[in-house]
């Protein structure tokens, strides 16, 4: 199979599609730790182009039932912040999570993705105080989209990463 260029994305590499199942699998769980979610992306191969694995992740991702959902928040940690954040900012955020997980019972979970690094620390003080007044039900739900969110960026990540000549699957990028 080729390889289906899409401008500004990366194409799939053909041995994302042709990896062994749970090779891949293990991989997939560097995006979302949910075994439900990377074996459901594993096994709906092959994937002709990225917007098709992306659309997949994002129906698998709404698929979660509760357990699958508490078994890929508890694989996450805090969001990995801009090099040089200062350590008062640092203590920050490590309290406002001490709050959020006695509060919600897992890590505090938010994409970072599209946000400048300047403005990470900013953007993840500001979510985890705004969701720390969340209900239990709303938090997860929030949480279930920051998610969806990550897993897309890191599948996105783990593609471009596989697209270099020496890649492979075990050699991809991790999440952030």
């Amino acid at each position: 199979m080729t390889p289906t260029h899409l401008p500004g994305r990366v194409a799939i590499p053909e041995r994302f599609n042709t990896a062994p199942a749970d090779e891949l699998q293990r991989i997939l769980l560097t995006c979302l730790h949910s075994l439900r979610w990377a074996h459901r992306i594993a096994t709906h191969r092959p994937y002709p182009t990225p917007d098709a694995l992306l659309a997949a992740s994002d129906e698998a991702a709404y698929d979660l039932t509760p357990g699958d959902l508490a078994e890929a928040l508890a694989g996450e940690t805090l969001p990995v912040l801009p090099e040089g954040v200062y350590s008062a900012a640092q203590t920050a955020l490590n309290a406002a999570n001490a709050a959020y997980e006695a509060k919600f019972g897992h890590a505090f979970v938010i994409c970072l993705d599209d946000v400048p690094p300047a403005e990470a620390l900013d953007h993840a003080l500001a979510g985890i105080r705004s969701r720390l007044a969340n209900d239990p039900e709303e938090e997860r739900v929030v949480a279930w989209e920051e998610l969806r969110r990550l897993a897309k960026g890191r599948l996105l990540r783990m593609l471009a990463a596989l697209t270099h000549p020496r890649a492979t699957l075990i050699t991809q990028v991790g999440p952030e």
